[in-house]
């Protein structure tokens, strides 16, 4: 192993405020990093995290996705998760789940979600000039967007985005883990009245295409399906509040590449690419070794966990010229803010519409914004990155 003064916790907050210079340390000295604390390896370039993503047989979701102490039972006090398997059932299970989440389906949310972005930005208090783009923005647009997908009334909306909080926010290292367990058993408790009523009646919604689908006549159990919308409420909210967040913190710092924007919609798409991989909302995944691996001279044993640092594998140097700069000119296609192989993100397609409607209604009614970093809160839930509170104020009127 490597010997370096570097010191790295994916939990510990004064290096998550700004990660970046530490990845950097860890690529060029520590590729394979022991983190003792948070008891995980870290692979930090991109050329081993996307390898090791591909190579589910080697690197088991099983044990979960997040750094636990040895003998811990966190991961099982949840219902079935696909991101916490491995084939053959994995593969079963997003075979279900993706003929109910289509892509037809998710693409015929645009239109509402365009009106629900636009009519939020229109309660901003003109007189103020300020708000909380978390708060009253990029945390209420993702919610509803998962509410009407599953076909939840609009009044529950709220309570899913305390939920989602609760879920994320965990340590389980430090024994932070009872609002997270209680907000699950709390999400399967709502949504078991809600599937048995959706068997018995079906809607257009993807509870009720989550609650018939089958391949081969055999379809999802109610605790897998409890367990997935578990996983939408995370993974489809949390991610892409987070995504929203910081892209409005990094389009503040680039006033250039914000003014380009807003002459030219066209970038959005681009843009969006390159603010996953500049300031990635999940900064990386655990999995679990199946054997021995030998890597940069360092082995990691069978039974151990590493940590896949998605955000820093975005930030290589051997993979992206120039990774520090932020740049919609930059092609980014292999960006792993998604992650990579048989558990790359259902939800992405989704999330980059959301993000793309989200900026354009954003620079239609505040095309020019500052953020209060100073006052700003950052959401702490390891490896996770985004905001729970965002101060932005704009000068051109909306």
């Amino acid at each position: 192993m490597v010997s370096v003064q570097i010191r790295h916790d994916p939990f510990d907050a004064s290096i998550l405020n700004d990660p970046y210079p530490t990845y950097r340390l860890l690529r060029d000295a520590a590729p394979v990093y022991r983190a003792e604390e948070s008891h995980t390896w870290v692979l930090s370039r991109h050329a081993d995290v996307q390898a090791a993503a591909l190579d589910h047989g080697t690197y088991s979701s099983v044990d979960g996705i997040f750094p636990t102490p040895p003998g811990s039972d966190f991961i099982g006090s949840f219902l079935p998760m696909m991101i916490v398997m491995d084939p053959p059932r994995h593969d079963q299970l997003r075979a279900l789940v993706s003929r109910a989440f289509t892509p037809r389906r998710a693409a015929g949310l645009q239109g509402a979600i365009t009106q629900m972005a636009a009519e939020l930005f229109e309660r901003l208090d003109e007189g103020s000039g300020s708000a909380d783009f978390v708060t009253d923005f990029a945390a209420i647009l993702p919610a509803a967007v998962i509410a009407d997908l599953l076909g939840v009334p609009a009044t529950d909306r709220d309570q899913f985005r305390l939920w989602s909080s609760q879920l994320v926010q965990v340590d389980v290292n430090h024994g932070q883990t009872t609002d997270a367990l209680t907000a699950a058993a709390a999400i399967y408790a709502y949504f078991t009245d809600f599937l048995a009523d959706r068997r018995k009646n079906p809607r257009e919604d993807l509870m009720s295409a989550l609650a018939n689908a089958t391949v081969d006549g055999i379809g999802l159990t109610d605790e897998e399906v409890l367990g997935f919308c578990a996983l939408l409420l995370v993974a489809g909210y949390e991610t892409t509040t987070n995504l929203l967040g910081n892209s409005a913190v990094v389009l503040a710092q680039h006033r250039q590449t914000r003014r380009r924007l807003a002459a030219d919609r066209t970038l959005l798409g681009p843009a969006v690419e390159e603010l996953l991989r500049y300031d990635s909302p999940a900064q990386g995944l655990s999995r679990t070794l199946t054997r021995d691996v030998t890597l940069h001279d360092t082995t990691m044993r069978q039974g151990e966990k590493v940590l896949l640092l998605f955000g820093s594998a975005n930030r290589d140097e051997r993979a992206f010229p120039d990774p520090d700069v932020f740049d919609i000119e930059r092609t980014s296609e292999h960006q792993v803010a998604f992650g990579r192989g048989i558990h790359f993100c259902l939800g992405a397609a989704l999330a980059r519409m959301e993000a793309r409607i989200a900026l354009d209604a954003l620079l239609d009614r505040v095309p020019d914004w500052e953020v209060d970093l100073e006052s700003a809160r950052r959401l702490r839930s390891g490896p996770i990155r985004g905001y729970t509170s965002l101060p932005i104020t704009w000068t051109t009127p909306v």
